[in-house]
């Protein structure tokens, strides 16, 4: 129910992309954020055991307050792009388009993934984790419900 300039940095601060950017029980350690065509999110999360994780964005297209397409990676303490730490046949990249439509101060956020520049193996594991994503991604949409309402 927030407004689309609210959403928009909530997607694009890297202050505040640390408060909700995770799945649940899951925390942000490092955010840092380069918004421009060609920059990069870098992200570190830490999961409840322990075991810390990184991935990136590299930024293809920004249109304030509408569009983001970048580049998703999992990645290494330096941003170098890495594997998926569980799934070797993961997608080492995934192009990502949000898109941020607002109607009477509400905004409608939708999110397409699709597997790019991968193999087709890898089109194939990433096809057959679209279950698991969504799980993953609605949990990290109720950490932004839960965030936006603090705001």
């Amino acid at each position: 129910d927030a407004p689309r300039d609210l959403m928009w940095k909530a997607w694009t601060e890297e202050d505040r992309l640390a408060q909700w950017f995770s799945p649940k029980g899951v925390k942000t350690f490092h955010s840092k954020n380069d918004l421009r065509v060609g920059g990069i999110y870098h992200y570190g999360l830490r999961n409840p055991d322990g075991a810390e994780y990184y991935g990136k964005w590299v930024y293809r297209e920004i249109v304030k307050p509408e569009k983001l397409v970048f580049l998703v990676s999992f990645s290494d303490a330096n941003a170098g792009v890495t594997r998926h730490p569980m799934a070797p046949e993961w997608p080492r990249e995934m192009l990502s388009t949000i898109t941020f439509e607002e109607r009477q101060e509400k905004t409608t956020v939708t999110v397409r993934w699709s597997a790019y520049n991968a193999t087709e193996g890898e089109r194939k594991t990433f096809e057959a984790g679209r279950d698991s994503m969504k799980q993953g991604g609605t949990g990290t949409m109720d950490q932004l419900e839960a965030y936006l309402s603090r705001s």
